[in-house]
Parts: structure tokens; C-alpha cells; sequence
């Protein structure tokens, strides 16, 4: 019996150290327009996600997976249609810029998907079975 308990306890003192291992620091990557409008500004983004950027050369939004910005149909728009913003993305310091081709329009939405910071799960996740398969991106919606 007691070689029981000690088992069980010893599988608590693990579970506790994996979850207490876990980064604390897991802030998401902050979106937002630049303060003229003319560029999507993500800040907050990992320093390993922000050297990968920096080593990709000639970095196109068009084929890129890691950023889209769509322009959202405005409410009375019949035909609904979302428009892909091309652009291009450059990695300051601590920042990555996503500069349109064609300029932000006033009064037009625009969802911003980010896959930058993405993470399948933690340790926690992963012992209350939680986990999913795929990467969970940042969405945000910001109105010019």
C-alpha cells in the first residue's frame, strides 16, 4: 500500500515540476496600426520567430503563412468579397512592420491573422489533455 501512495506522489511531485517548467512569460504579440496608418506594427514577438524573419530574404506576404492582412467587405457590400493586402515585412529591433503595397483605405476593417508566437500548447495543456494538433493564430480586427 504504502508503495502505492509513494508512486502517486511521486507522479504528482512530476506533473507539478513539468507544469512549474513551463515559460511564464508567454505574452502575445501585440497588433496595431503605426501612428500615421500606413503600417501594421506587431511588437512582443519572440526574439527565435524574430531572427527567422530576419534570415528569410525578400520576405513576401503573398506566399507568406506567418502574416495576412485581409480587407473586410464593408456592411452593406453585396458581394462579400475579402481582399487579400499584399505587402511587404520588415523586422526592426524588437518589431516586425507589414507595409501595404496599396495604401489603407479610411474606414475600411481589416483582420490581421499573425502565426507569429504560436504555440501548440504547454506542459499544462498537454497533462489535461488539451492539446490540440494544429496552431492556434492571433486574429485581430483594427479599423483604419
Amino acid at each position: 500500500m504504502y508503495s502505492y501512495l509513494n508512486k502517486i506522489l511521486l507522479v504528482f511531485i512530476l506533473a507539478v515540476c513539468l507544469i512549474s517548467c513551463s515559460p511564464a512569460n508567454n505574452k502575445p504579440v501585440m497588433i496595431r496600426f503605426s501612428a500615421d496608418s500606413s503600417a501594421v506594427i506587431f511588437s512582443g514577438t519572440e526574439p527565435a520567430g524574430l531572427l527567422q524573419l530576419r534570415n528569410t530574404p525578400g520576405i513576401d506576404t503573398t506566399f507568406s503563412e506567418i502574416i495576412s492582412v485581409v480587407e473586410l467587405p464593408d456592411e452593406n457590400d453585396s458581394t462579400g468579397v475579402e481582399r487579400t493586402c499584399s505587402g511587404v515585412i520588415t523586422v526592426a529591433d524588437s518589431t516586425i512592420i507589414f507595409k501595404p503595397l496599396k495604401s489603407f483605405v479610411k474606414g475600411k476593417s481589416y483582420q490581421v491573422v499573425s502565426y507569429l508566437n504560436a504555440r501548440f500548447g504547454d506542459a499544462g495543456m498537454m497533462l489535461t489533455g488539451k492539446l490540440d494538433h494544429r496552431l492556434k493564430p492571433s486574429h485581430i480586427i483594427l479599423n483604419r
